[in-house]
């Protein structure tokens, strides 16, 4: 998945009464044509999947389509070990994996789970130790020593598979700088789209950054979680008096959608319902099957 090409997926169930439907949404998915589904990562809600035993699962039983953790609660998973869990899971599927990363939302769960507690400015730090530091950890090459204030390793061989593609959920201009620094991909989040102020104000962070440190802005993605229903009518208006996406009929989706590519540089969407959850079956078929093929025809038309 290079850069400029604009990624389709679905965010999946995950919790363990899900199982059977997760599989199958992800296989239809994958026949379907769609590139990526996401799980979340909440370790400490007994009642929902590990993230990353879930997408080993998925993956060994699909074909093309590649998953992620939106996003990966790293607190929880120290970045040399993630570093092997990725790196393994791209060479058992073929490539088929992206790096979820977050610094740590409900920072009050994460220490119930024995995590020592980090002030906001030191996981963010955190945060980019460790993304930088998977990379480091992939790719083949001389063994790795790292000595970073939150990670520490002593000559450790780099796994030989490339590291996979690493995309975050930074909030904080903070963290939306270190995404520019290390980062290739951004989930902008609360469900902000490209025509929210939470976008506007926070993509030029991403690009200063980047540039910074001599990289081209343009190769880190933005890949928007996009609720919505679609509708079998065109609705009288696509948007809430808030100005969120609410949905409509599959040729209003396409034309936002195209819009969003060619005039906001928008290059993925993640379908979740509209209530922020996993898409039904035909919510789902439909985006997979009416929306997505019209989207991308429209694209590599312009």
């Amino acid at each position: 998945m290079s850069a400029p090409d604009v990624v389709f997926g679905f965010g999946a169930h995950s919790g363990h009464d899900d199982i059977p439907e997760l599989l199958r949404m992800a296989q239809q998915a994958d026949r379907d044509g769609l590139d990526i589904f996401t799980l979340s990562d909440h370790p400490y809600f007994g009642g929902r999947l590990d993230a990353y035993a879930a997408l080993g699962f998925v993956l060994g039983r699909t074909q093309r389509i590649a998953g992620f953790a939106n996003v990966t609660n790293l607190p929880t998973r120290p970045a040399p070990m993630l570093a092997r869990t990725v790196t393994s899971l791209s060479a058992l599927s073929g490539g088929r994996v992206v790096l979820g990363m977050g610094a740590g939302g409900l920072w009050d769960r994460i220490a119930d789970m024995g995590v020592p507690l980090l002030s906001p400015g030191d996981a963010v730090d955190a945060f980019e130790e460790a993304i930088v530091l998977v990379k480091m950890l992939s790719g083949g090459g001389s063994p790795v020593t790292y000595q970073g204030k939150h990670y520490r390793v002593n000559k450790i061989e780099p796994a030989p598979v490339p590291a996979p593609p690493v995309w975050t959920g930074s909030v904080g201009r903070k963290s939306l700088a270190a995404t520019g620094r290390v980062a290739d991909g951004w989930i902008p989040g609360h469900a902000a789209d490209w025509l929210s102020e939470r976008y506007r104000a926070s993509r030029p962070v991403i690009d200063e950054a980047a540039a910074s440190v001599g990289r081209d802005p343009s190769e880190i993605r933005t890949v928007f979680n996009f609720p919505g229903r679609i509708t079998d009518r065109p609705l009288p208006a696509t948007r809430d008096s808030d100005g969120r996406w609410i949905g409509g009929s599959a040729d209003q989706w396409v034309e936002e959608l195209t819009g969003a590519v060619l005039e906001h540089g928008a290059t993925g969407f993640t379908l979740f319902s509209a209530d922020h959850g996993a898409p039904d079956p035909t919510l789902l078929a439909r985006w997979a099957q009416e929306v997505v093929p019209a989207v991308r025809e429209a694209i590599a038309k312009r």
